[in-house]
């Protein structure tokens, strides 16, 4: 891997919205404008490498947006895989400076994502893999995807979980309609909460997985499952779980909102050294992003932490 350390602010929230991206929700017959409630957006190389040099971000791991390209056809998720894969390689290759990438998995095909993962990162250079919280409507944790894992931990991979919605949800509501608002978080941290109920983080011990948005609902839910977990155990209805020492091997970007309450709230749940930055760009717009980062640089609150989420926790993710 190239020297990092040159860099100041690491961006692990980001999304090369590509034409083989497009073209694989044509080709899988996903909308994401009926799937998401939210359109894709215009992106391009120089778009996004403005947009980083007005926020100071110095260098960017390109994770594909949502909807996640699974259909129910594992053999079709595979070869859009493939596809968007290669495109992203060949955009990072070019803007090597600025740019790297995690390889997007055609779960819950195990075999496939095996076989996607040693192409990612054996020969196109992938820094590890993006996964949804959910495929088709299996969870992160399942004991199905254990091959899987076994993989990645055999690698050290880098993990980056990206959202996605609920097979099953109310749509009579605008939480059901519009996903980010409420499905995102919520599934997030439905994932995340399957995770540590089967151990995965723990039985795993090397991959090195990033939760996006400020952690989502675990600030909350850490200690409800902890009692609940708990209580459950003692019925003999489910294994006794170390909550946090799950916990406390996970990384969480900081994407989306996290002023003024989210990263305080996260900084609850999480180590500082576990903490690394997200813009999100292109899903909310430039200047918006950029505003936020702002008020991030200029509130004191944060200027004990500031440096080892742009920069520390950034390179030592990227290198362990």
């Amino acid at each position: 891997m190239k020297d990092l350390s040159q860099y100041q602010c690491i961006d692990f929230h980001a999304h090369p919205v590509t034409p083989a991206f497009r073209q694989a929700m044509d080709d899988l017959g996903i909308d994401p404008l009926v799937e998401d409630g939210f359109p894709l957006p215009k992106w391009s190389v120089e778009d996004h490498l403005d947009f980083m040099k007005g926020a100071g971000i110095d260098y960017t791991v390109l994770s594909v947006p949502v909807p996640h390209i699974y259909n129910g056809d594992g053999q079709a998720a595979c070869i859009a895989a493939r596809q968007v894969n290669e495109e992203v390689a060949a955009i990072v290759k070019d803007n090597s400076d600025d740019f790297g990438f995690v390889a997007v998995m055609p779960l819950p095909d195990v075999e496939g994502t095996i076989k996607e993962t040693r192409y990612a990162m054996d020969e196109l250079g992938a820094l590890g893999v993006k996964v949804a919280t959910n495929m088709g409507g299996i969870y992160l944790g399942d004991p199905q995807f254990d091959p899987v894992m076994e993989e990645w931990n055999k690698r050290h991979a880098l993990v980056i979980i990206h959202p996605c919605r609920a097979r099953l949800r109310p749509d009579n509501v605008i939480t059901g309609t519009v996903a980010a608002i409420y499905e995102y978080p919520a599934d997030t941290t439905r994932a995340v909460i399957n995770m540590i109920a089967h151990r995965t983080m723990t039985r795993y011990p090397n991959i090195r997985f990033v939760v996006p948005h400020c952690g989502s609902f675990l600030p909350y839910m850490k200690q409800r499952f902890k009692g609940v977990s708990g209580i459950l155990a003692g019925m003999g209805m489910m294994d006794t779980v170390d909550v946090d020492a799950e916990i406390e091997k996970l990384y969480f970007d900081i994407a989306g909102d996290p002023e003024p309450n989210h990263l305080s709230m996260l900084r609850m749940i999480a180590k500082d050294d576990h903490i690394v930055y997200g813009s999100d760009f292109p899903h909310s717009p430039a200047p918006v992003i950029q505003a936020k980062k702002r008020h991030l640089d200029d509130n004191k609150d944060y200027d004990d932490i500031r440096e080892q989420i742009y920069h520390h926790n950034a390179i030592k993710l990227l290198t362990d």
